[in-house]
Parts: C-alpha cells; structure tokens; sequence
C-alpha cells in the first residue's frame, strides 16, 4: 500500500484491498497502518505526529483545565458537503509521552469508524462502547507489534514490569496487551494491582486478563473462577500480593495446588512491585500459568530473585 496523504484515503485503500473493515481485526488494522504510516520507524511520539500530520489530522494541545473532565483527548471531524473534511484531534499538553501516542493512535481509530461508512456503503458503525474498546486495541496493536512484543514478552520470562520500562509504556497496556497476544495459545492469568489513595481499602485489583490453550484443552483450569481475582477486588490478607506489598519485594510461589492431595503441578505464580519515583510501591502485577510452563518464568525470576514459597493451596 502506498504512502496516503488523507485518512479518508488510507480506509478507501483498506476497504479495496481488504472487504468489509469488519472481516478485518483491530490487529489487521493496525499492521496495515504500520506499513502505511511508520514503515519501519521508531514508535515514538515524533513517529506518531508525523503519522497523524500525514493522515491529515491537526494536533491540537489543550490545557487539563479545559480538557473535558476524565479525558485524555477528543477528536473534531468537520463535514465538507458530503464527506467528513478537517479533521482534528484536541490533546492535553501535560500528558506524557505515552500517553500522547495512545491518544493520537485512538482517536485516529475513532475518526477511521466515521469515515468507514462513507467509503464502505452498508457498513454499520460500532455502538460508542466498542469503538472506544476497538480504538484501545488498535493504539496497542499499533505501538507493540505482536510479533516483536511476544519475542519480548518470553525473553523477559512473562515480566509486566521489565517490558513496561522497555517499551516505555504503562504496565496495564503491557498487561492487557500480554493477554491479547497468547490468546490460544498458553493459560495465562495476570493483574495488576494499584494503590488507590482515595479508596479503602486502598489495594485493588484495576487491570486483569487471562488467555486459554485452544490447541490443548487440557492445558488450561476450569472451575476455580473464585480463585483469580476481578476489576475492584481487593488484596487478601496472606496472599501473594499482600507478602509483596508488605515486604517490597518479590514473591514468587512453585506451587498452587487446586485439589487437596493432588500430585498434579497445579499453578505457578509470580508477583512483583513497581516503585514511583519516591521508591514508593504503587503497582503489584501478578502473573499466573500452569505449573508445567513454570520454565516460562524462568528469565524473570533469575533477573528479580524473588523471595520463594513452596506450596500454596487454591490461594494466590
């Protein structure tokens, strides 16, 4: 696909080589404007802009007092007779560099959901809820290609943290991203926990996921859904998290049996702290897999050397 100087024109392509923008996936979307737009730059924030400028879009940055409130950024999209003309994405000036390129990269993908209708006669627009869900997956898709983030993803051995300071991005973008790539392929649960200071209690559970073997059936768990703990849930007293947030260090348990007396390997998990800057503990992200993938863990615990605990039973 060549270098397309409009957005409109970049969906009309995608439309004309691709169908339907609903037989395509977010992460087909996204790989199709990596190859349009980035090619093989850097992701950064510059890369991004210069994404945004190419496909006709105005950045502009907005004060977080005049930020609607709880927004990050917006986008304007002005008609020209028939067809969507300027096009505009309002940012806020104080965000960081991370937060800039989601921002672009989301709005980008909303404005791409109004445009598809235009191009794609018969196309029915997804409902507010999805296209904000959609535009998340396509900003991840585009800032952490699968391909290379799953290299990385194993090569840290599962670690939240490590591929969060490598990609320069927030831990529950990698966290949610992690489940995203291993679906169908490996059992995976993860989460992250936050100190919210307003809360009580003030440890909870804000960002999980959880991916199955669809190749291997048996390769997964099913009927302890109690056991991984949901959005909101707080930290239990003597769980592995609660040791972490206790100690400031990481845990990292061999063993969790599901069924009394059982000789099966059960799960292994591994928890670890994220200190702020005022090496304060603000994150805990837990990370859960079959005992038989343990080997998986491997790079992450030689790296972080966690205080190790044997054996736990239906308890994380």
């Amino acid at each position: 696909m060549e270098n397309l100087s409009d957005l409109r024109l970049f969906c009309m392509v995608l439309v004309k080589e691709c169908g339907s923008p609903d037989a395509l996936s977010e992460e087909e979307k996204a790989e199709e404007f990596r190859k349009t737009y980035l090619r093989d730059l850097p992701l950064n924030v510059t890369t991004i802009r210069a994404a945004a400028r190419a496909c006709g879009i105005n950045l502009v940055p907005m004060s977080a007092s005049k930020m609607p409130r709880n927004m990050r950024g917006y986008n304007e999209m002005i008609m020209d007779g028939m067809v969507i003309g300027r096009k505009t994405i309002y940012y806020r000036e104080d965000d960081t560099a991370s937060g800039l390129e989601n921002t672009i990269l989301h709005e980008t993908r909303e404005m791409m959901e109004h445009i598809f209708p235009e191009v794609c006669p018969g196309y029915c627009p997804l409902r507010t809820l999805a296209t904000h869900l959609a535009a998340n997956r396509f900003a991840t898709a585009v800032l952490l290609p699968r391909k290379s983030f799953e290299s990385k993803m194993y090569e840290t051995g599962l670690d939240v943290i490590a591929l969060a300071g490598f990609y320069q991005k927030s831990c529950s973008q990698v966290l949610l991203r992690m489940g995203e790539v291993l679906k169908g392929r490996l059992f995976f649960y993860g989460a992250l926990y936050e100190l919210l200071p307003d809360v009580e209690p003030d440890w909870r559970v804000t960002y999980w996921t959880r991916s199955w073997n669809e190749e291997f059936p048996d390769a997964n768990v099913h009927g302890v859904e109690d056991l991984f703990p949901r959005k909101g849930h707080q930290v239990v007293p003597g769980s592995l998290v609660s040791q972490v947030i206790l100690e400031g260090k990481p845990y990292f348990v061999r063993r969790i049996t599901l069924v009394e007396d059982d000789d099966e390997e059960g799960l292994a998990a591994i928890a670890r702290p994220y200190a702020s800057r005022e090496n304060m503990i603000t994150k805990v992200a837990l990370v859960v897999i079959l005992g038989q993938d343990r080997k998986l863990l491997e790079p992450q615990l030689d790296r972080t050397g966690p205080i190790a605990i044997e054996h736990f039973h239906r308890r994380l």
